[in-house]
């Protein structure tokens, strides 16, 4: 197998073995799974784009001073076709 290529299981092993596929993931690999012999899915890992979790976690956006005003509201408004 070249050093590149995903490891194989079968569906039976990927069952079987499902947690420890998952971790192997996790950790960057790449995990083919085959019926008969034939590759039919693989599982990689899920790219976040951001990760969020805590409160706070938008702290340092500027919205600037006139983010809630009238004005704004009522552009808001016009964009979406709705009355003021």
């Amino acid at each position: 197998m070249a050093a590149n290529a995903a490891e194989q299981f079968n569906i039976h092993e990927a069952k079987t073995n499902l947690s420890r596929i998952v971790e192997r993931v996790e950790r960057g690999e790449e995990i083919v799974i085959s019926r008969a012999g034939h590759p039919v899915a693989k599982v990689v890992p899920l790219v976040r784009r951001v990760n969020r979790t805590a409160r706070g976690s938008l702290r340092g956006i500027d919205l600037g001073q006139d983010w809630d005003s009238d004005e704004t509201n009522a552009a808001i408004a016009d964009d979406f076709g709705m009355p003021r």
